[in-house]
């Protein structure tokens, strides 16, 4: 008799972004700069009282997120980022294998892990040919196994977003006791204006969940806060699953001080959106294909060869994140390390059209 679950054997990996000395690092998503000035402030006078255990019922934070979406506090859940509430949807709506967790292929390799963590299986559909999520396919793989969805908008690796009118269609084919989680980490990115806002569609159907996070543009990756916008049912089981003190008193004192800068902070993203539009022109100038993207990275789709180009960039000092064998994402970084990249990649060889 084994102590540990045997299926933890065929858990995949969580595959971080390397981090290499004196390289570039385009492997993460984050945002190049450091927090703003005042959430720096707000982290170090939360410092000082690390002694203390921080606020439970994350209650300032809750409202300040209650007066910005305009929904009632009692429909936020607030996590110790995204990635946890991920879990911990899983942990409301599955009870064990004979329950499924539907999402698209390749999107957030964080979903197949908090799945098999929760005990549920994987069910998945691939990507259309534009990289895009096909939801007619996905909600004809529904079935009465299962109990949740995934839907990444923009999707994370590949950059697409999802429609409105194709989701408000698929959220209307959906039984009403499946969950559907509306993954938004890279929202303040989005430019195109057909592209869906989870939050107007709240009140229409209560299995919806909106997922948000704090860690891209916000620039709050390392101190990890994320929150869901759900029924008030839906609110209520995540907190119950969360794990008690998770969101530590800094990170909901950054957070906080994030909200209240929010405008400041948010104006750079228009910076992040015109280098990635500049950064995905300039690859394609080089003869890669780049799908449209509404994130702060972009998708190169080389198959077999997405390891190869990896190296090939590593051994140059710029460091992407390969999915092997579907392809490499890359984060969009400053000017100057965003035109290194493109040096880079212009030195591999592309296919001839």
């Amino acid at each position: 008799m084994t102590l540990i679950r045997p299926d933890l054997d065929t858990l995949p990996a969580y595959v971080p972004g390397r981090t290499v000395p004196g390289a570039i690092k385009l492997a993460s998503n984050e945002v190049a700069d450091p927090p703003a000035p005042a959430v720096l402030e707000a982290i170090s006078r939360a410092a000082a009282g690390g002694n203390r255990y921080p606020d439970l019922g994350v209650v300032e934070l809750t409202a300040r997120i209650a007066d910005l979406q305009e929904i009632a506090a009692e429909r936020i859940a607030v996590g110790c980022g995204s990635v946890t509430l991920c879990q911990q949807l899983v942990n409301i709506s599955c009870l064990g294998p004979d329950d499924e967790v539907l999402f698209a292929w390749r999107s957030f390799e964080a979903y197949p892990i908090v799945t098999q963590v929760g005990g549920a299986a994987v069910r998945t559909v691939g990507l259309d040919d534009g990289f895009r999520h096909d939801l007619d396919a996905m909600a004809a793989a529904v079935t009465e196994r299962t109990r949740l969805v995934f839907v990444c908008s923009p999707n994370n690796p590949t950059g697409p977003a999802v429609h409105r009118d194709e989701f408000v269609r698929f959220l209307q084919s959906v039984p009403s006791d499946v969950l559907v989680a509306l993954d938004e980490a890279y929202a303040e990115y989005v430019t195109d204006p057909d592209a869906v806002s989870g939050r107007p569609l709240l009140d229409a159907y209560p299995n919806l969940v909106v997922l948000r996070t704090f860690s891209k543009a916000y620039r709050m990756a390392g101190l990890r806060v994320g929150y869901a916008l759900a029924s008030e049912e839906v609110a209520t089981a995540l907190r119950k699953v969360c794990p008690p003190f998770s969101v530590s008193s800094v990170a909901q004192a950054g957070a906080i001080a994030a909200l209240e800068h929010r405008a400041e902070i948010l104006a750079d993203c228009a910076t992040v959106v015109a280098e990635r539009d500049r950064v995905a022109t300039g690859l394609r100038d080089l003869g890669f294909t780049v799908p449209p993207t509404q994130a702060n990275f972009v998708w190169l789709p080389l198959g077999e060869r997405s390891a190869a180009f990896a190296a090939h960039c590593g051994e140059r000092k710029v460091i992407v994140r390969p999915f092997q064998p579907d392809g490499v994402r890359v984060s969009v970084s400053r000017p100057d390390e965003n035109d290194h990249l493109l040096d880079v990649a212009s030195s591999f060889p592309t296919p001839t059209p």
